[in-house]
C-alpha cells in the first residue's frame, strides 16, 4: 500500500529528496506524474482513469508535506524499506490503509514510471 504523511508532520522536508519516484511534495504544491519520472503521454491513476503525464493535479495537502499515492511504490524495486519512513524524525510516514497494493502491483507501477 502507499505511504501517507500524517498531521504530525513538522515540515522538515527530510523525506522529499529520499523518494525515488518524486511522489512527495511540499504542502500546497501541485503534482504531476512526469515530475521526476520518465512517464510521457498518458499515466494510469489508481482509480483506473488516465491523465496526461505532465498535467498538474491538486495538492493532497496544503499545510504539510504529502505523498501522492498514484506515484508511491513504498520504494519497491529501489530500497528494502520506504525511505521517507526511514528518515522521518517524527515517524509520520505510515502505510495508507486506503490504498492497498501487492508487491507485484507496486513493482508494475514502478516500471511504468521508470522505463
Amino acid at each position: 500500500m502507499a505511504i501517507k504523511i500524517t498531521d504530525e508532520c513538522i515540515n522538515c522536508g527530510a523525506c522529499e529528496p529520499e523518494c525515488p519516484n518524486n511522489a512527495i511534495y511540499e504542502g500546497g504544491v501541485e503534482w504531476s506524474a512526469a515530475d521526476g519520472t520518465t512517464v510521457k503521454g498518458d499515466f494510469l491513476l489508481m482509480d483506473g482513469t488516465t491523465t496526461p503525464a505532465d498535467a498538474p493535479h491538486e495538492p493532497v495537502a496544503v499545510d504539510t508535506y504529502y505523498i501522492t499515492p498514484h506515484k508511491c511504490t513504498e520504494c519497491q524495486g529501489f530500497h528494502d524499506e520506504p525511505q521517507c519512513a526511514a528518515v522521518c524524525p517524527v515517524d509520520c510516514c505510515v502505510p495508507d490503509e486506503m490504498y492497498r497494493e501487492t508487491v507485484d502491483e507496486l513493482l508494475a507501477k514502478k516500471e511504468r514510471m521508470h522505463m
